[in-house]
């Protein structure tokens, strides 16, 4: 019974009680430079969501294609970990699939084993890539990356599925069905780790024709992923396949302040940072300001806008409207924040609104708003 109520269209996760919203922007059209950064956090935060709220919602709230919610083995873990959703926008010109890989949810220790899992996994020529985000991913346990696996090995009657490479062949199917559309791929927290890592991956693959297809990767609250000499090789990649790449971080998120940039662990991020303040300000920084977060320094003023951003969320539904109305748990979690201000910071809302309401330079939204790859 208790499986049955999960696994229904009105049960909610940790992060639809923050944040109720399921509607989109009626007033961001396909057009606009916020579209593809807005339908990327609103699917990111439907990736918490069991399998009949997201098709509820996409059909019903969005009247967009629902193309499955997945979960994929973690060979190390021995389970399944991974979740994705697909998604597919058929108004737009060209058509969008949208590929939103699940963040860690609160309160399951395994998903929590992955972010702290940071181990090395090191590739020649390419750099170091955090360990728990590869496995999470679809590494094998006795060859690494190869192009190609089988995937009909049977344990208990089911199939491994591995993300990269059940997501691939999928998005390969899609396409070859519609040559015309695009692809992102996208993520909160954990997500926005395994969004960046599987474009890495199709780079290592030389996947020339899907990179073309994708559109960008679009992450929010993403914690770092590898060292300095895998960014580098990331930034040369994405270059050359003319890859838009947007890390969006809000405020004092302490997620994309881990794994620590420091001369013990060597993690560092690659790639702009589309940092936003309290007030949804916005600028193009290469790294967050407090770039590790544990400074002595950044105590007072962490707190007092904490302090600031428990005030807005009563004061904010006035001036934007009741669409931006603040819920009892987000509250508890924004006074949780006057003691820890990082962890309201990296939960959804915040990074929905930014989306919504944030300001950017005027060169970035006009970045943002070209025609996708003409091929």
């Amino acid at each position: 019974m208790k499986r049955a109520e999960r696994s229904s269209a009105s049960f909610l996760s940790v992060a639809a009680n923050l944040d109720t919203r399921v509607d989109l922007d009626k007033n961001i059209k396909h057009n606009h430079a916020r579209y593809k950064p807005f339908l990327s956090i609103m699917a990111s935060k439907l990736s918490y969501e069991n399998h009949q709220f997201v098709a509820n919602t996409v059909r019903n709230h969005w009247d967009m294609e629902f193309l499955g919610s997945h979960s994929f083995w973690n060979d190390y873990q021995e389970l399944w970990s991974t979740r994705t959703i697909i998604v597919q926008d058929t108004t737009s010109e060209p058509n969008l699939i949208v590929v939103a890989f699940r963040g860690t949810e609160p309160f399951d220790a395994d998903q929590w084993r992955t972010d702290v899992d940071i181990s090395w996994y090191e590739l020649p020529n390419v750099g170091r890539i955090h360990g728990g985000f590869m496995k999470a991913l679809g590494l094998q346990k006795n060859s690494g990356w190869p192009k190609e696996i089988d995937q009909s090995s049977m344990d208990g009657g089911s199939q491994h599925r591995y993300a990269y490479y059940t997501i691939r062949e999928k998005l390969r199917t899609m396409l070859e069905a519609n040559r015309d559309a695009k692809f992102i791929l996208t993520g909160h927290s954990l997500g926005g780790a395994l969004a960046i890592l599987f474009a890495a991956v199709l780079t290592l693959h030389e996947e020339a024709w899907l990179l073309d297809k994708l559109e960008g990767v679009y992450t929010f609250g993403q914690p770092r992923v590898g060292d300095n000499q895998f960014g580098e090789f990331m930034k040369d990649k994405l270059r050359k396949y003319d890859v838009r790449y947007m890390r969006y971080v809000y405020c004092n998120d302490v997620v994309p302040r881990v794994p620590y940039d420091d001369k013990t662990l060597f993690f560092k991020h690659f790639g702009p940072c589309l940092y936003f303040n309290s007030f949804y300000e916005g600028q193009v920084l290469e790294e967050e300001p407090n770039k590790n977060y544990f400074s002595l320094i950044w105590v007072i003023p962490k707190i007092l806008n904490a302090v600031w951003e428990l005030i807005r969320g009563f004061l904010i539904p006035y001036v934007e409207g009741r669409d931006y109305t603040q819920n009892w748990f987000m509250t508890i979690f924004r006074i949780v924040g006057l003691i820890i201000p990082g962890i309201p910071a990296h939960l959804p809302p915040d990074y929905v609104n930014v989306t919504r309401l944030g300001s950017l330079p005027e060169f970035l939204e006009l970045q943002n708003s070209q025609d996708s790859k003409v091929d």
